[in-house]
Parts: structure tokens; sequence; C-alpha cells
């Protein structure tokens, strides 16, 4: 007897269990992440003001990219990170082996009263070889490919313009091949991405110095830009 009603208490233990984690477990499934658009959870972003916008480039190497946009005054959370497909996340292992259609990229937020789009657009071909749509310097393939996401009208007819222009001066042998597209779901990269720069400068300089894009900045532009490389 005494064993039988042992069982039946097991049995009424393990059904309110069962009723306890099939909710929880159904609301978890059904309601979005907290930051579906970040890889870690205490990436910290710094206050910006209400005015600013967002910018959005790819050029290769994340790590390459990020330091003269963070040199400029009005530029925000300058964060590497990928875009360009619909899947809702996206991975450095993955991107990096070409196994979705992200593109290593960069996004900030940026304040018109301080710095222009023009001014970005013009930073950004400063650090690239535009000619170059298969990636970038020894960085190969789509993920690594040049493109401007733009988030406002405004921003395409300026990237186009942009484009117009270095075209009709011929400063290039071959047709520039930055694609302009509308702007997609940016993902944060991992934090041990964010500022490379910084966090690894003898492993950064070698290794942006090692694919030829430092190379090629220098001969591209001889007489220098304000805001670095």
């Amino acid at each position: 007897m005494k064993n039988m009603i042992l069982v039946v208490v097991l049995i009424i233990l393990a059904i309110i269990a069962v009723a306890m984690v099939l909710p929880r477990q159904k609301q978890k499934k059904n309601n979005p992440p907290s930051q579906p658009h970040s890889n870690e959870e205490t990436l910290m972003l710094e206050p910006v003001p209400s005015t600013t916008l967002k910018a959005t480039f790819s050029g290769g190497c994340f790590w390459c990219m990020e330091p003269a946009f963070e040199k400029i005054d009005g530029t925000y959370n300058v964060l590497s990170g990928y875009t360009g497909d619909s899947k809702e996340t996206a991975e450095y292992y993955k991107v990096g082996s070409g196994k979705t259609q992200h593109r290593e990229s960069i996004e900030m937020d940026y304040d018109p009263a301080k710095v222009t789009y023009d001014h970005l657009v013009e930073v950004y071909f400063w650090q690239i070889d535009p000619t170059d749509g298969d990636g970038q310097f020894a960085d190969r393939g789509y993920q690594y490919s040049p493109a401007i996401y733009y988030h406002t009208e405004e921003q395409r007819k300026i990237a186009e313009d942009y484009i117009r222009m270095l075209e009709d001066s011929h400063k290039f042998d071959k047709p520039i091949a930055v694609e302009v597209l509308p702007a997609m779901p940016f993902y944060s990269a991992e934090i041990y991405h964010q500022d490379f720069y910084k966090k690894n400068p003898t492993e950064y300089n070698r290794y942006k110095k090692g694919s030829g894009r430092v190379d090629y900045i220098e001969k591209t532009w001889p007489e220098g830009h304000p805001d670095g490389m």
C-alpha cells in the first residue's frame, strides 16, 4: 500500500513538473532575443545624440575598416559585423567560410551636424580597392567584396554620385566594382573583433601591411588624406 501511494505521489509530481516546464519552453521559443543583432550581450555602446543616422560599409576585413572612421569627429559606435543576408544571425566562422551571403562590414552612428555622409563615403573609398569586386587584397570571396548599404534615399544618391565622379575622373584603370544596396540587418561581430587594432596593434599592423592594403593606399593616394588609414 505504501508503495502504491509513493508511486501515485511521484506521478503527480512529474505531471506538475512537466506542466511548469512546457509554458517556459514555449515562451522562450516565441520571444525574440533582447539583442537580435548582436553576437555579444556584453557589447557596450556609447550614448548618441537623437539626431544621429546610420552608415554601413563593406570593404573587406572589418579590422582594417574601423580605425579611419573612429577618428572622425561626429561618428559613434563604429562596429565590426556582418550584413547582406536575410538570415537572422551571423557568425564569424560561417561568414568567413562563405557559407552565408553576409559581407564583413562596419556600421556606425553619425551626427550629420558634425560630419556629412559625403565625407564618410569619401573616407570609405580611401580604405579600399574599389575596382576589386571579388574581395579585398588578401581576403578573397564574396564575403570580403565591397558594398555601400544605404539607409536613406539621400545616402543612395550620394554614394552613386561619388562612384560616378570617380569613374569620370579616370583615376582607376578598371570600372568601379562597389555595389550600392539597401541596408539590411546588421549583426555585430564577436567582442574579440571589436577595436582589434587597439587590442592587438602588432598583429593588426602586420596583417594590414601583409595583406597589401597599406601599400595600395599609399600608392593610390600618395598625397595622403586627413583621416589616416
